[in-house]
C-alpha cells in the first residue's frame, strides 16, 4: 500500500499521455498547493492523436481503472484533450468518483477575439471530433474557426521539458498551418487544444510573427477541481507527489528536474 493510499487526504490523479498535463497541474497547484498529487503518463501509448477512437475508448478507461484501484484518488482529471473528447463518457461510466475532462477552449476564445478569426491547434484526433464541431456551433457560430493538426508539437514539448531544444521548425510549421489558410492573416486568437501545447507558448508566440492571444482551458479546469474538492481539508504541507508511467522508468529519468518543480519526486511504473 502506498503513502497516497494511507494518507488522510486522498490524492488528485492527473492523467495524460506524457508531460502535457503539467500545464493543468500547474494551474491546479496555484489553487490547491498542498493537495497530494498522482501524475500518470501513458508513455506506452504515446501519441494518442494517432490512435483510433475505438482503441482509445477501450484503453483509457482500462488504465484509469487500474490507477484508481492502486492509488484510491478522490478525483481524476483527464489532462489530455484527445482522451477527453473520445473517452470521457466511458471513463465516467466506469468510475464512481468525479472525473474532470479537458476540452478545447472555444467559448473563451470566441469572447476574446477582436477579428473574429480563431485558430485551433490540436492533434489529428482532437480537431476532427464531432464534439469540437458542437462547441464551435454553440459558441463560435459567428466566428471563423481555422483548424490545424500539429502532433509534432507534442514531441517538441516533451523535448523542452527534458531540457532539450524543441524543434523550432515544427513550431513554425504549426503556426503557418493556421496563418496560411484563407482568412489566416486576420487570425488574432489561437486555442491550444492539447495540454502539451501551452508548454510551448513562448515559442509559438515568436513563430506567429504578430500579436496573437494563446488560450487554453487549464485555469478553468483548475477552478473546477477546486470547486469539486471545496470541502476537503488538505495537509498543512505539500506532500511528495508520485509520477506513474506505463513505459519504462529509465526512459523518464530526464524529466525528474521538471517534475521536481511540482513537488513530484517518486517515480513508479504501472
Amino acid at each position: 500500500m502506498t503513502e497516497a493510499q494511507t494518507g488522510e487526504s486522498p490524492p488528485l490523479l492527473f492523467f495524460d499521455t506524457g508531460v502535457g498535463g503539467l500545464s493543468v497541474l500547474g494551474e491546479t497547484m496555484k489553487l490547491l498547493p498542498n493537495a497530494p498529487i498522482i501524475y500518470a503518463a501513458d508513455y506506452a501509448g504515446l501519441p494518442y492523436g494517432m490512435k483510433s477512437e475505438a482503441e482509445l475508448a477501450a484503453r483509457v478507461p482500462a488504465l484509469l481503472g487500474r490507477l484508481v484501484e492502486r492509488y484510491r484518488p478522490q478525483l481524476v482529471t483527464i489532462a489530455c484533450n484527445t482522451a477527453s473528447t473520445i473517452a470521457l463518457d466511458h471513463v465516467r461510466s466506469a468510475l464512481d468518483i468525479p472525473v474532470v475532462g479537458t476540452v478545447p477552449a472555444i467559448k473563451p476564445a470566441s469572447e476574446l477575439t477582436s477579428s473574429g478569426v480563431i485558430g485551433l491547434l490540436g492533434t489529428k484526433a482532437t480537431i476532427r471530433q464531432p464534439y469540437v464541431d458542437r462547441l464551435a456551433a454553440d459558441f463560435a457560430a459567428d466566428k471563423k474557426l481555422l483548424r490545424h493538426a500539429a502532433p509534432e508539437l507534442v514531441y517538441a514539448a516533451e523535448a523542452k521539458l527534458r531540457g532539450d531544444q524543441p524543434d523550432i521548425r515544427a513550431i513554425a510549421a504549426a503556426m503557418s498551418g493556421l496563418m496560411d489558410q484563407p482568412g489566416g492573416e486576420e487570425l488574432d486568437t489561437v486555442i491550444l487544444a492539447c495540454t502539451h501545447f501551452p508548454l510551448l507558448r513562448e515559442e509559438l508566440a515568436i513563430a506567429a510573427r504578430k500579436p496573437v492571444h494563446f488560450i487554453d482551458g487549464a485555469q478553468g479546469i483548475a477552478r473546477r477541481i477546486a470547486y469539486l474538492t471545496r470541502d476537503r481539508i488538505w495537509p498543512k504541507h505539500n506532500e511528495h507527489g508520485i509520477f506513474v508511467t506505463t513505459g519504462d522508468i529509465i526512459d523518464v529519468a530526464s524529466y525528474r528536474p521538471a517534475f521536481a518543480k511540482y513537488g513530484i519526486s517518486r517515480f513508479e511504473k504501472l
